[in-house]
């Protein structure tokens, strides 16, 4: 689960990550008695009006901008709330904005030079063992630094049986150039993200910049959160937080119904038990010529209510061309699965593209009968080389 950036901000600062400050608005006039509060918090006579929408880039999509007096920040943020924000991070579609950040502006101008940093903590899958990744160039695309510059990329491997150690933080420091105060507010800084992340079964923080302000203090200028959906029953408050506006409508829709759903671009549903299995399908689709449309899970039990909604999902993209399903009966037998296909069909009425079907395991040869004999529009597979050539076949036709 995705959050905005003042949620991730807030989060943060309960741990004790110094942030820069700010206040959320939904209207202009909102943005300015959130600038005059944040004028009498913090002293700031500068304000950076920031588009709230869950994808990065928004700077340049004019998604940030700086306001210089309270009329300002009334035409910025008139500007923004209600656009439709472009980023490389939204596709060419964009999305709309519904409020904005109105945060202290951190640079002091006339000041000392400032510095900024990139920093992220997440899961090295490959190790089991958080990693906490930074450079010295940061407020740039970190892709792009890893790719003309990778020796200003470091990594701080962390095993989450003994957590962050004290040595770990003054390295990052040190590697990141710091000395005197800026020094001893990074090892703070670190340690309570560290914290923050660990503590919140995070799978994802990214702070880009890290700012080392003029009088060397370290704040998080901005802040990616990224939950793990397994941890979220246990932070039912941070659940809380989720913006379904800000998610694909289908996929919440989904999610309503326990699917586990994320639309792709091609052109062959595909609906499996098993996230394993899910990928082989894709897979094999990809091998028969075609291009898998979405990824969707309808889990260990699927029944004929589960079946039929995952169904109606899938059609829901005028992109499909053929649907492959491929079940495996081990918790749930292939011929009661079958007998859900036949029913949601029913229910659903005339469905305007091929159906494969491939059930394997557990009364497999039962269900295939089942299919056979049910008279619809559906074509029946037992083995997956046999799934593959009817995939070909519809799509070639």
């Amino acid at each position: 689960m995705n959050i905005h950036e003042y949620q991730g901000k807030s989060i943060l600062k309960s741990f004790g990550v110094a942030i820069q400050e700010g206040i959320v608005a939904e209207s202009p006039e909102l943005a300015v008695k959130a600038a005059k509060e944040l004028q009498q918090l913090t002293g700031t006579q500068w304000w950076v009006v920031k588009a709230q929408i869950h994808a990065g880039g928004r700077g340049k999509g004019g998604g940030v901008k700086l306001a210089k007096s309270l009329d300002e920040v009334k035409e910025k943020a008139t500007d923004i709330i209600g656009m439709q924000l472009v980023t490389p991070q939204t596709g060419a579609q964009g999305k709309k904005v519904h409020k904005v950040l109105i945060a202290q502006d951190v640079y002091y101008p006339g000041a000392s030079p400032t510095k900024e940093f990139y920093m992220s903590v997440l899961l090295n899958r490959q190790t089991g063992k958080n990693i906490i990744m930074y450079s010295t160039e940061g407020g740039m695309d970190i892709e792009a630094v890893a790719e003309k510059t990778p020796e200003r990329i470091f990594k701080e491997e962390i095993d989450p049986k003994v957590g962050l150690q004290s040595f770990q933080s003054r390295k990052i420091a040190f590697n990141l150039g710091l000395s005197g105060e800026a020094f001893k507010q990074m090892i703070r800084f670190v340690t309570s993200l560290y914290k923050a992340y660990d503590s919140i079964d995070a799978s994802l923080f990214e702070i880009n910049p890290v700012l080392k302000t003029s009088d060397d203090k370290i704040l998080a200028v901005d802040a990616k959160v990224n939950f793990d959906d397994n941890g979220l029953f246990r932070h039912p408050d941070y659940a809380a937080l989720r913006d379904k506006s800000e998610e694909d409508p289908t996929e919440v829709e989904a999610s309503e119904h326990d699917l586990n759903y994320v639309k792709l671009d091609g052109n062959v549903g595909c609906m499996v038990n098993g996230a394993g299995l899910a990928m082989a399908t894709m897979d094999i689709i990809k091998l028969a010529g075609g291009e898998p449309a979405n990824f969707l899970d309808v889990g260990g039990t699927a029944n004929a209510a589960r079946v039929e909604q995952a169904f109606r999902i899938i059609l829901k993209d005028k992109n499909v061309k053929a649907i492959l399903v491929n079940i495996f009966g081990g918790i749930v037998r292939c011929d009661r699965v079958a007998q859900g296909i036949v029913d949601a069909y029913n229910n659903i009425g005339a469905i305007p593209v091929p159906i494969i079907v491939r059930l394997q395991g557990t009364n497999a040869v039962e269900a295939k009968k089942i299919i056979d004999a049910s008279g619809l529009k559906v074509s029946s597979a037992i083995l997956l080389k046999e799934a593959a050539d009817l995939v070909n076949e519809v799509l070639s036709k």
